[in-house]
């Protein structure tokens, strides 16, 4: 395991290699009950003041990448409000701990984003609690594979692109109005959105529509001076994946079919977000930013 961002390393080695072992957790999942448990960084991530007084919601800020992104937002200077599933408390109450470890402010806010009314109001709560908000991380997503169209429901359907897409949408109009010239907002799409697996018709297309849509908003924004990007991740070992997002028997092999041969870990997604969030990226908006082991977008 990665121990230092300094030391040079082989990536294909850097992280777990090899097979998973097969687990299943009803959705939405806790991390710290995975095995083996997903690196966010919690050890390897160090800051150096790039993020100094920033105030960031992260959605999905409990595990996973949206952990590894307000991992390193708190640990480059930012206070950080995690939004996350009421059955996730006990990953959020590990990242509020690391949050104030690093000697920042943590907000939790439980709750659906499902539910537009919930979604909206997360917005203000994270403003009203951090006294201020100038980065969107927005992570949350559900994942649900089914191998067959046959057998996809129409209320799967409908509740992926609520989380995924809707709830997207309610966030950002409300935050617009709140948001300073030079905050970010950043999205999170998929290789899925450029190479859609047949077992993931509904989540595939949402993060496709996550990638129009952010761009979108990018050119629409930009004459306020915020920015919009999009990370776009290929498999990475997260919760999301034995909870229902892959087939179990993908569950050993996850990963291996990039070039890279090992799934990625969401510690190795944080620079990006911390990149897109910070005044290093002022001249990037609209972009499509991949994390995907060598399985290239497009």
């Amino acid at each position: 395991m990665a121990n230092s961002q300094s030391k040079i390393q082989n990536p294909k080695t850097q992280y777990h290699t090899g097979e998973y072992p097969q687990q299943k957790q009803p959705a939405p999942g806790v991390q710290s009950k995975m095995e083996p448990v997903p690196d966010c960084g919690e050890k390897s991530y160090k800051g150096s003041g790039r993020l100094q007084d920033r105030k960031a919601l992260v959605t999905g800020g409990d595990s996973g990448i949206g952990r590894a992104a307000a991992i390193a937002y708190a640990r480059e200077g930012a206070d950080v409000a995690i939004n996350y599933l009421p059955a996730e408390e006990e990953d959020a109450q590990q990242v509020k701990q690391l949050i104030e470890e690093a000697g920042r402010k943590a907000v939790l806010i439980p709750g659906d984003l499902s539910d537009e009314k919930f979604a909206r109001s997360l917005v203000h709560k994270a403003h009203q609690e951090l006294g201020g908000l100038d980065v969107l991380a927005l992570v949350a997503g559900k994942q649900v594979a089914v191998e067959k169209i046959a057998d996809l429901t129409t209320e799967q359907f409908k509740q992926t692109y609520t989380v995924n897409v809707f709830a997207l949408f309610w966030i950002t109009q409300e935050a617009l109005p709140l948001l300073p010239a030079g905050a970010s907002i950043i999205t999170t799409s998929s290789i899925q959105a450029y190479q859609p697996s047949a077992h993931l018709l509904d989540y595939a297309s949402t993060k496709a529509a996550i990638l129009n849509y952010s761009r979108g908003l990018a050119k629409q924004v930009a004459e306020s001076g915020v920015r919009v990007n999009v990370v776009a991740p290929g498999p990475i070992w997260t919760a999301l994946q034995i909870s229902g997002g892959q087939t179990q028997e993908k569950i050993p092999q996850f990963g291996q079919q990039t070039p890279m041969k090992r799934a990625g870990q969401p510690a190795e997604l944080a620079p990006v977000y911390v990149y897109l969030a910070s005044q290093e990226s002022s001249y990037v908006t609209a972009e499509v930013h991949g994390v995907c082991g060598g399985e290239h977008l497009g």
